[in-house]
């Protein structure tokens, strides 16, 4: 059985897929098309993604991808724990520079969907973490963007300060959101 959960931002989805155990540990599907397609996620996902991030506070984010490239994403943790981030980018909506932030974990099993739109990020909570996410679009190195991790104009509680994160120099020099232009309407 797939559940749903609408968060803050309603468009962002926390999804559950039941998990059957016994003694060796458990199973679960993680993703079905028509069982995905009956909740209303429609998402021909083309590509699967995998970071392994070893050290706690690892910042990766806030990227996006700018149309026609843009990519719808379901994110999950294999490994570890995370602090998931999802910034809505989208002009015209109501909650235009507003984020959901949520924890995911191998343990609970929960995945986040999130549509285009969206500027995405986590930071490592546990150690030798290891995050998998589907993607609507492949990815296009000319179209990539992203947005401060910690602008404080996003007003986002990370649970590491900018001096103690470990982040690429990339992610180090991404504009603030006042600094993006118009990516999505």
């Amino acid at each position: 059985m797939l559940e749903l959960r609408s968060l803050a931002i309603p468009d962002v989805k926390v999804i559950r897929t039941d998990r059957f155990s016994d003694a060796r540990g458990y199973f679960c599907e993680t993703f079905q098309r028509s069982a995905f397609a009956e909740k209303g996620i429609l998402h021909d996902f083309v590509q699967d993604n995998q970071s392994s991030s070893d050290r706690i506070g690892t910042v990766r984010g806030l990227h996006f991808q700018r149309p026609p490239f843009a990519q719808a994403k379901l994110i999950r943790v294999l490994n570890g724990a995370i602090l998931d981030i999802a910034v809505d980018l989208r002009r015209s909506s109501p909650t235009f520079g507003k984020h959901i932030a949520i924890q995911l974990d191998s343990e609970s099993g929960e995945q986040l969907f999130i549509p285009k739109g969206f500027a995405h990020g986590f930071c490592t909570l546990q150690p030798k973490t290891v995050v998998l996410y589907k993607v609507d679009h492949v990815y296009a190195p000319s179209h990539d963007g992203g947005v401060y991790w910690a602008d404080p104009a996003l007003a986002i509680k990370w649970p590491f300060t900018p001096s103690e994160a470990q982040i690429s120099p990339k992610d180090q020099t991404l504009p603030a959101l006042n600094q993006l232009a118009c990516v999505f309407e």
